[in-house]
């Protein structure tokens, strides 16, 4: 017989339901930037809203191959 602790063993929530749980239960609203269920309104509106509260995302460099 194996006992694993709470919050051990089982199985693990996706990322997905993770952020709806956040919402429904402690009203805390967790978006991916680049979810294409958003217009392109609505993504902005997310980054404007993230960098005021958290700061502006690092620049993000292009790599190149070749």
């Amino acid at each position: 017989m194996s006992y694993y602790p709470k919050g051990y063993g089982g199985t693990r929530r996706e990322p997905e339901q993770v952020m709806r749980d956040g919402w429904h239960e402690q009203r805390l609203l967790a978006v991916w930037l680049d979810d294409h269920r958003l217009t392109w309104p609505e993504r902005e509106l997310v980054r404007q809203l993230g960098e005021k509260l958290y700061g502006k995302l690092p620049a993000v460099r292009e790599v190149r191959h070749g």
